[in-house]
């Protein structure tokens, strides 16, 4: 049977990347391609003497359905967290609980944009934003990265260039793919940008709190006295993807049309979850948690990089993340990561080609992505051992 598809939907197909992160299912496999947290990482003890306890004490109350803004204390928590922590949130801003940042950044497309409006985004990003808004129907302008953050002279480029431009995507700590962080000066030139040109910002704040090396700089939604700036964060890096728990802080106007989509979407998001995320965040040594977080990514992180450093060829460069969960590698010139992780898949080994992290997914990418967060350690060693010796035969 032949089954119609919007021109939306139709325009997504399964890409190299998201066929080898399906093959990272296999045990018989050493996969360097996740984007999970650490086993280690999870916080189960906390998270099942707190599910006791709402189950306890509120049982109906996290199992009815409630209201598509989200659960009200876990809001007031989530706005607390970001007045104190990060000096976010001003007087017209409100907040929106999501089914993970992914979501807000699907909804976010589907407010801002009409079909052929333009969406900048760093180049390369994360796939599944880029996803969503191919989704929408927003045409994607990519924007080249440095070594520290995004080229704003290209970002300028882009802007003068014109256009139905709605936003700009950006994840200034620890981006995903590459691992790098944003500089402060780039954050207050991105921010000047957008009020100067009078676009959005949305700014992807998964991996903020896992900084292992260096002092944390300030949200660019910090410096926001205008509200340019869409702020999401999640709970998935440090608490558990599984909760499908994140959060987006933005002017109260943006807020409330979130909120009409995102009911017509799910109703809301798990209200048990947000229960967890609220009880997690008021009752924990949040301080002690992070720190413990950041432990394990420093050390695993630096057993990959050690491995890299011993085993590639010289002529692969790496990034040096003070954070996060990823690692971004390139190839000589002339090379392309696609058949470079093919092989490496044949070898058991799977690793993330760039291609799929591009606006254009048919673009030829030197590059790949690997992550130290999800393997075991043996596991890091031995890929790092198989790719290397790959390397050395480009």
């Amino acid at each position: 049977m032949q089954f119609h598809r919007s021109a939306h939907a139709g325009s997504l197909r399964p890409t190299a990347a998201n066929k080898i992160l399906d093959m990272g299912a296999d045990p018989a496999i050493i996969s360097l391609a996740a984007g999970n947290p650490a086993p280690e990482a999870y916080p189960i003890a906390a998270v099942q003497d707190i599910t006791r306890r709402i189950l306890e004490e509120e049982p109906l109350e996290a199992l009815q359905y409630s209201v598509p803004q989200g659960d009200p204390s876990l809001r007031r928590a989530v706005t607390d967290w970001m007045r104190s922590r990060y000096g976010c949130g001003r007087e017209f801003d409100d907040c929106v609980i999501v089914s993970g940042a992914q979501q807000g950044g699907d909804l976010t497309a589907r407010i801002l944009c009409d079909p052929g409006d333009i969406v900048l985004c760093e180049e390369p990003t994360f796939l599944g934003c880029l996803d969503a808004f191919r989704a929408a129907g927003a045409r994607l302008r990519g924007v080249p990265m440095q070594e520290d953050g995004i080229d704003v002279d290209a970002l300028e480029a882009a802007l003068r260039e014109g256009g139905p431009i709605r936003f700009l995507y950006t994840i200034p700590n620890f981006q995903n793919p590459t691992g790098i962080t944003m500089s402060m000066e780039k954050r207050r030139r991105v921010y000047e940008l957008a009020v100067q040109y009078d676009i959005l910002i949305l700014e992807d704040n998964p991996y903020g709190d896992l900084r292992f090396r260096g002092e944390a700089l300030p949200p660019i939604k910090s410096l926001d006295e205008t509200g340019h700036v869409i702020y999401m964060g999640s709970f998935s890096k440090i608490l558990a993807p599984g909760v499908r728990t994140g959060y987006v802080l933005a002017h109260r106007d943006l807020i409330a049309q979130y909120t009409a989509l995102k009911s017509a979407c799910d109703v809301h998001s798990n209200i048990l979850a947000q229960k967890i995320c609220y009880r997690f965040l008021t009752e924990q040594d949040m301080d002690a948690h992070l720190a413990g977080l950041a432990a394990v990514y420093r050390r695993k992180s630096t057993l990959m990089l050690d491995a890299f450093d011993r085993c590639f060829d010289s002529r692969v460069t790496r990034t040096e993340p003070d954070g996060g969960l990823f690692v971004w590698c390139t190839l000589p010139e002339g090379c392309d990561s696609q058949p470079f992780a093919a092989s490496a898949a044949e070898a058991g080994v799977l690793v993330v080609p760039g291609a799929g992290f591009m606006t254009d997914p048919e673009t030829i990418s030197r590059s790949f992505r690997l992550n130290y967060s999800t393997p075991s350690d043996e596991a890091i060693l031995r890929g790092m051992e198989i790719l290397g010796r790959l390397t050395h035969s480009l």
